[in-house]
């Protein structure tokens, strides 16, 4: 299916070199093109696409672990929220150009499903998948460090040090007052896990109906200034 020069120009892209290019392929193909084939061998990238979200998940938590040593929980988990939500994916695709690869139907082809970013996210987390299991758990961490570390680091150094102190929901209202005349800020509590002694609190806040961040906190008050931090950072105030 895949042609031998846009295959290796894709390893050369991530640093590494298939084995089973079945599996690569598999990556590569969108439901809408393995529907087009239904008497066919050719399956969807849906099923890889599920195991890469947890691979991708685990070693990006590993790379803040190791890299954030005064980090809190709540710190290194807004950080990891801020780096594996659907944009981030989306452009690490973008950066090997991965929707150029993609296998896709007659249909998906005419909408410009290529650049779409769910696509795009699903398609990366797939690729890292076909990767772990076709070389293993080394081979998936060297692919998503190479496109990850430096962001990485950038999320560690907004979301971590003293600056945590920082009244950030007045600065998130002051921001929007400036850019945006009067706004609605909500904070909106999306789950509370744990027991009652010690609870975690997962908080989303929103700007006039849009989701601008999300933090977790061992409280409510906590969690909402991580959000409106991760806020900030999303609006490039920080």
């Amino acid at each position: 299916m895949i042609e031998r020069e846009a295959r290796s120009e894709l390893e050369k892209k991530i640093g590494y070199n298939f084995r089973d290019v079945k599996l690569l392929e598999n990556a590569l193909t969108h439901s809408s093109y393995a529907n087009e084939r239904e008497n066919s061998e050719i399956v969807s990238n849906e099923r890889l696409e599920f195991l890469g979200d947890a691979v991708t998940g685990l070693e990006i938590a590993l790379l803040i672990y190791e890299n954030g040593p005064e980090m809190s929980e709540g710190q290194m988990t807004t950080a990891r929220a801020a780096l594996v939500r659907s944009e981030g994916l989306a452009n690490a695709a973008r950066s090997i150009d991965l929707g150029r690869y993609l296998f896709l139907g007659v249909g998906a082809e005419k909408t410009g499903v290529r650049e779409n970013e769910a696509v795009l996210e699903d398609a990366f987390e797939a690729l890292v998948a076909a990767v772990f299991l076709d070389g293993g758990t080394l081979a998936a961490r060297g692919v998503l460090r190479d496109l990850f570390t430096a962001k990485a680091l950038e999320k560690i150094e907004v979301f971590s040090g003293d600056g945590f102190d920082t009244d950030y929901k007045s600065k998130l209202q002051e921001e929007c007052q400036k850019r945006r005349g009067a706004s609605e800020i909500r904070y909106l509590i999306k789950s509370r896990t744990g027991p009652d002694h010690d609870k975690t609190f997962r908080v989303v806040v929103t700007v006039n109906g849009t989701e601008y961040g999300e933090g977790t906190g061992k409280s409510k008050k906590n969690a909402e200034k991580m959000a409106a931090k991760m806020a900030l950072e999303e609006l490039k105030c920080i």
